[in-house]
């Protein structure tokens, strides 16, 4: 009894693995998807909120002091004394702390600017990998498709004495080899696909809409958005280089004590009193030494700015380069190539059924438009990638 519910439970399991279907998305929501999901951000968030919070940290006392002393300090009797003193910062430290917290919490929003271009860039590589598959897989079928065509004419001239036997054979060979490239190409599919997973932070089984047109369309540049970007992550580095410099500087300044004390003599009489007083930082060479080390931080990032800007420049001008000469290949394909690979089949495949053609002259026509398919969906593939870099070129920061 307990072999048939194992095997009832087996095939409810495998029914509905099997019935499960892989949901579909854009461009667009695949993107919103990934930054929702992605962990990255949510720690992004997590030191945005940090640092807001430590913005009620500007103002910094020291702890309370409370002494008790007693003893003959003053007669022969044992008398008491009790003394509470607090130290408050005075000059612009508080608000120099507070707007370095400011700037610091600003600079974790630009940080996780950078963090969600760059999502953005690898599910757009991730979805047209995908898509970049599906072209391939759907040329095997099609290959297929011609080749058990071309199968049976050879079983049939075979059979008809037209032909020998090695038609038969190369036609079953290639055939099978195709079914083969297919097994692999769905490997292939199936390892995008779990990498457009890992973007997007699911185990869902989901993957790009292959109705889309294969070719990425780069309707912008993206220059001046990573520029932007670039541009506003190094500013708000100098700002907090800027605030931390001016915290340094106002830790110089003294600090202001005011006290309290209550002390008995002869054990009966009991006198009061207040206290004031300064702490002087006599040696401030640290402090100077550490707003010195902030003016260097500030050059640093200043020269980082106009490497990156320089480095972007150059990349964008390469990017252009390599898509212009992609573009040059795609055009041939669409406005020519594609037509004579579909002309060279219709035609060998009429010639050889008709007993005009030559088996191996049909394969090498046949060859030869195949080609031309595979080649033109490299090209489409590098074209995507290429216009994928434009749009999306790549941010060096430290």
């Amino acid at each position: 009894m307990k072999k048939y519910i194992y095997v009832f439970i087996a095939i409810c399991f495998f029914t509905k693995t099997f019935s499960q279907k892989n949901q579909t998305v854009t461009l667009e929501e695949a993107i919103s998807l990934a930054k929702a999901n992605n962990i990255g951000l949510k720690i992004a968030d997590k030191e945005i909120e940090k640092q807001t919070i430590l913005k009620k940290t500007a103002f910094q006392i020291d702890p309370l002091q409370v002494q008790y002393q007693g003893g003959q300090f003053n007669s022969v009797s044992y008398d008491h004394n009790v003394s509470v003193q607090q130290y408050f910062p005075i000059g612009k430290i508080t608000k120099a702390n507070r707007q370095l917290q400011e700037e610091l919490a600003k600079l974790a929003e630009k940080r996780k600017a950078i963090s969600e271009y760059e999502i953005e860039k690898a599910v757009t590589i991730s979805y047209y990998q995908y898509l970049f598959g599906i072209s391939i897989q759907k040329l095997n079928v099609e290959l297929n498709d011609i080749y058990t065509k071309f199968l049976k004419n050879a079983e049939l001239r075979f059979k008809t004495g037209e032909s020998g036997n090695i038609e038969v054979i190369s036609a079953k060979a290639k055939v099978k080899e195709i079914e083969t490239q297919k097994a692999q190409i769905d490997y292939d599919l199936a390892i995008y696909q779990k990498q457009f997973q890992y973007f997007l932070n699911t185990e869902d089984n989901i993957v790009p809409n292959d109705k889309v047109v294969f070719k990425y369309e780069n309707t912008t540049k993206n220059t001046s958005k990573v520029e932007n970007i670039v541009t506003e992550y190094y500013q708000q580095q100098i700002s907090v280089y800027q605030k931390e410099a001016n915290t340094f500087k106002a830790q110089k300044m003294p600090k202001l004590g005011l006290g309290y004390f209550a002390q008995s003599i002869d054990t009966k009489t009991l006198f009061q009193g207040f206290t004031a007083g300064l702490q002087i930082p006599l040696f401030g060479n640290v402090n100077s030494a550490k707003a010195k080390a902030s003016a260097i931080s500030i050059s640093q990032s200043e020269l980082e700015l106009q490497k990156s800007k320089l480095t972007l420049k150059l990349q964008n001008q390469q990017l252009q380069d390599e898509l212009d000469k992609q573009k040059k290949g795609l055009d041939y394909y669409q406005n020519e190539g594609l037509q004579f690979a579909e002309q060279i089949i219709n035609t060998a495949q009429k010639s050889y059924e008709n007993g005009d053609m030559s088996y191996f002259t049909y394969i090498s026509f046949l060859n030869q438009a195949i080609d031309i398919k595979k080649q033109y969906a490299e090209t489409l593939n590098a074209y995507n990638q290429s216009a994928i870099q434009l749009q999306f070129p790549s941010i060096y920061n430290n």
